[in-house]
């Protein structure tokens, strides 16, 4: 059975969603009569160009007795496709939630227009077993309105090139000062040894991408706040507030002024960023779980490259820190009542989400078929056999998965397999927001919109264009427009949750 898939170039929005909705009606959904096939549309998130074949949704489909229909919301416009399918109210049986810090979708959740799971997870081997924490973290004022998508809690961290270390006579370092110093001698010290001033110690993307930019690891390994620090009083204090954000915002301008720092930082994309690591153009990188990738788009290039994970970086006083990008949970698996409309079909659907995180269907959703997609060495890694073909069929499902720590697969890349420990070791050291399950009708309201005056100005101080005094006006702004309301609600919210624990 071919499966529907909504993903149509060049047509217009509205026409995009009548081509869901439509494919969501098409079947009726529930268990057949006669004990067949469970009958599910899912409206999810692509993160590739295309949708996969048929090849491995036939098997997860005679894994978990269902006959699924996608349709498929490209990562790059979820925002405006999530948004505008809730307003209209065109959903499926399974809605995969991945941004729930957005307003619309945070009102729609409060809303009731999604089932609150939270009661029922306890009835499945599986969901049973998702963390007290990450129930937490995926709470709105004590409702679960989905299933939690366990993710590992800090997966931040550096990659360094090992080779321009070893020439340069440099240690993998360990301290802030240290870091400084490696970042110098990779652009002033002709690490490459093409005598060529062409080398920057970091690379670096554009504002939009802050979080995931050098900047905000700097905060971690500062011991800032991750976005909000809760007063021993109970009050909120966003983390542009302390003194250990404006020590990152420092250390990050005298990078950029020195020529540590890519100059053309602010306006490099991710896959930009990506390509001059590869080429050799700069000696670190802000993303541990890249790796691999990295390795990768190198061959041909940079053969020679050896590549080290770097996860704990202290300010010399042995304390580590590392920024958790969601508190463990990636999104939601939501049931919408307009479609669910009994307890039955929500059963159906927790025990399908549920058949998802067994061992076989994880396999299937991660590496594929084995011996077709991929082999297991000698050591238990696994190894792609055709990467073409793994990405065709399993990579565009390997992003759907409920749970990514619930089995851990080997890789077989060491570089890749040391990254994937030093992920699980940072959840020792994670520092959640605080505010990720707290409500704050200001922030859903304005949160987005003027976190930019904090984003504007930090790019800003970090590039020399404004002064300590011009930052705190911009901090000072975003508490006129809507960052003093924001603290006093979460404040608000915090101490209601504490006293219903």
């Amino acid at each position: 059975m071919k499966k529907e898939r909504f993903l149509k170039l060049g047509l217009s929005m509205a026409a995009i969603l009548l081509l869901s909705a439509c494919g969501g009606k098409e079947k009726d959904s529930g268990a057949a009569d006669d004990g067949g096939p469970t009958k599910i549309t899912w409206m999810n998130m692509l993160h590739t160009p295309s949708p996969p074949t048929d090849v491995i949704v036939d098997k997860i489909e005679e894994a978990t007795n269902t006959e699924l229909t996608f349709n498929w919301i490209p990562d790059a416009s979820k925002e405006e496709r999530l948004t505008t399918a809730l307003a209209s109210d065109e959903l499926a049986d399974i809605v995969t939630i991945t941004i729930m810090q957005n307003s619309s979708v945070r009102n729609a959740l409060k809303s009731g227009m999604f089932w609150d799971v939270k009661d029922y997870l306890k009835d499945y081997d599986n969901l049973k077993k998702i963390s007290d924490e990450r129930i937490e973290t995926a709470s709105i004022d004590g409702h679960v309105y989905g299933v939690p998508i366990q993710k590992d809690l800090a997966r931040s961290g550096l990659v360094i090139r090992k080779d321009w270390l070893d020439k340069l006579g440099l240690e993998v370092p360990t301290t802030m000062d240290e870091l400084y110093e490696v970042a110098k001698q990779f652009t002033e010290n002709d690490p490459d040894g093409n005598g060529k001033d062409d080398t920057v110690g970091f690379g670096d993307r554009a504002p939009t991408d802050i979080k995931y930019s050098s900047f905000k690891l700097f905060t971690s390994y500062f011991g800032a706040p991750n976005g909000w620090k809760i007063e021993k009083d109970g009050t909120f204090t966003p983390e542009f507030e302390t003194p250990e954000y404006m020590e990152a915002l420092n250390f990050s301008r005298d990078l950029f002024k020195n020529g540590y720092l890519a100059q053309d930082f602010a306006v490099t994309q991710k896959t930009d960023q990506q390509q001059q690591f590869a080429q050799g153009k700069a000696g670190i990188y802000t993303g541990m779980i890249d790796i691999k990738n990295l390795k990768t788009m190198a061959k041909g290039i940079q053969d020679e490259m050896e590549l080290v994970p770097v996860n704990k970086i202290s300010t010399g006083d042995g304390e580590y820190h590392v920024w958790s990008e969601n508190g463990g949970v990636g999104g939601l698996l939501a049931f919408p009542k307009s479609v669910v409309k009994d307890e039955a079909h929500l059963k159906r659907l927790l025990q399908f989400v549920n058949y998802l995180i067994d061992e076989d269907v994880f396999y299937y959703m991660t590496g594929g078929i084995e011996g077709t997609h991929y082999k297991m060495d000698e050591n238990g890694a696994l190894e792609y056999l055709d990467m073409d073909l793994w990405q065709q069929d399993v990579q565009p499902l390997s992003s759907s998965r409920p749970s990514e720590i619930t089995y851990k697969v080997k890789d077989a890349s060491p570089e890749k397999q040391l990254a994937n420990e030093l992920v699980v070791e940072n959840e020792k050291y994670a520092v959640l927001d605080p505010t990720f399950s707290l409500d704050s009708e200001k922030a859903n309201e304005v949160g987005s919109e003027i976190q930019k005056i904090i984003t504007d100005a930090t790019v800003q101080y970090m590039m020399g264009q404004i002064d300590e005094k011009e930052f705190d006006k911009a901090v000072a702004d975003w508490k006129a427009q809507g960052g003093d309301q924001m603290a006093k609600e979460y404040a608000e919210a915090y101490k209601t949750a504490q006293k219903s624990k």
